[in-house]
């Protein structure tokens, strides 16, 4: 009877603890709490501009596409931050190749009220070993992640980095230095899961693989090699049958493995090369693609993904046009939407038999590209360009524009919704928009 109830403890533990980072209240890691891009509880507005509906703009040192996190009354933002550099010159120009140099890694917690700022660390303050895109300008690419107990920073060939919600270093560890192609930088954020944080780590040179640590010490729990090169996707976390999986897109292989033991428990083809859209999963599919150099979607059924799937029914049915490069795919409900490459041109699909509600629809007054991933809430989708107009659609199988909002900042981040709130990280300013 002990045994019996102390295994019912540590289930409830465990499950409370993953349910902390999946919390509907809150958007507490990259993609919001089922990794879809949606909040089933936020009710955001509508319309905003500069000086209607921002409930406070704060500027933020440095540069970073890490998108912001919210827990409670805190949110939370990694950034890079050039030393020695004026405030006004320390955000590069989109486009413009941003310079080396010695760089203040740092963790920031902001004040969910007011955007003051509560805590910052200093993660690691040193020169990068490689350049950056001069699309993305930063090398602080990744998102935080918090379960309640832990804030979690990833800063790739600069670390790793566990604090406690008060600021205190807990645990932090080193892999070395990736090596990317063409020096494209880095940019993949970690998947957290009860206990358990997965890593993934693809760079030119090899070995590249997948690394479970237990988030409370760093201790390693399992590795396995992983012969991709340069993936930028997040890891996806699924349950099955009571199992969890890994799900790792990249341009070879896709790949599941058993969160427990890190065994392959199915793969089948790759999508593309530079992945970096996310996987989402829903009623039992996930949906997988890439769009760099070729299009490919993949939609596979979870209960029949055994062994390599390449010859089985596991897929669904696939798509070879029109898929994402940078944004990741939104999946509200049992529409799959996502954007051709990084263009504003929209398609939407019945996410279980991969009918098109519509294809490539030109979002209006978006005439820029879109590196931010498109989210949902409250049966609306928002979609943000680089030129800083965000689209509101009517969330639904017939394409309906409800707001454009536009602000004088650009933005690569992704929004975090929650509660009547947007949260929005530009490439000087960090802002909350709310009625």
């Amino acid at each position: 009877m002990r045994i019996r109830l102390a295994l019912a403890a540590l289930l409830v533990w465990t499950v409370s603890l993953h349910a902390a980072v999946s919390d509907p209240k809150n958007w507490a890691q990259w993609r919001g709490p089922d990794m879809t891009g949606v909040s089933r509880t936020a009710r955001p507005p509508i319309e905003w501009s500069e000086t209607k509906n921002i409930k406070w703009k704060v500027e933020i040192p440095g540069r970073g596409s890490s998108s912001p996190i919210v827990y409670g009354d805190r949110v939370y933002l990694l950034t890079a931050i050039p030393v020695g550099v004026e405030a006004a010159a320390q955000h590069s120009p989109r486009g413009a190749l941003p310079k080396r140099g010695l760089h203040q890694f740092k963790v920031l917690a902001l004040d969910r009220k007011t955007g003051k700022t509560v805590w910052e660390h200093t993660a690691r303050e040193e020169e990068p070993h490689e350049a950056a895109h001069g699309d993305n300008g930063t090398w602080a690419s990744s998102s935080a992640i918090t379960d309640g107990e832990h804030v979690i920073a990833y800063f790739e060939s600069r670390g790793l980095y566990t604090y406690d919600m008060n600021g205190k270093l807990i645990w932090q560890a080193d892999f070395g230095d990736k090596k990317m192609r063409n020096q494209f930088g880095e940019g993949s954020t970690p998947v957290l899961f009860g206990n358990t944080l997965i890593v993934v780590w693809d760079h030119l040179n090899q070995p590249s693989y997948v690394i479970a640590l237990d988030k409370r010490t760093g201790k390693e729990l399992w590795r396995v090699d992983h012969p991709e090169m340069d993936t930028w996707a997040t890891p996806l976390v699924v349950t099955h049958e009571g199992r969890q999986q890994v799900i790792v897109n990249a341009m070879d292989r896709v790949r599941s493995y058993d969160l427990a033991t890190g065994k392959v428990i199915w793969e089948g083809p790759g999508t593309t090369m530079n992945v970096i859209p996310s996987p989402v999963s829903g009623n039992g599919m996930v949906f997988i693609m890439s769009g760099f150099r070729g299009n490919n979607l993949k939609a596979i059924k979870l209960a029949e993904a055994k062994g390599d799937i390449a010859s089985t029914g596991a897929i669904a049915w696939s798509l070879d046009r029109d898929t994402p490069y940078v944004p990741s795919p939104l999946l509200y409900d049992n529409i799959l939407y996502f954007l051709k490459t990084n263009n504003g041109l929209l398609s939407a699909f019945d996410a279980a038999s991969g009918k098109p509600h519509y294809q490539v629809q030109r979002i209006t007054k978006a005439p820029g590209e879109v590196f931010s991933s498109p989210v949902g809430a409250d049966g609306r989708v928002y979609i943000t360009s680089r030129d800083g107009v965000t689209t509101v659609i009517e969330h639904g199988p017939r394409y309906k524009v409800l707001a454009e909002n536009t602000l004088d900042d650009g933005f690569d981040a992704s929004m975090a919704l929650v509660d009547n709130e947007i949260f929005l990280r530009g490439y000087k300013h960090l802002y909350a928009i709310a009625q």
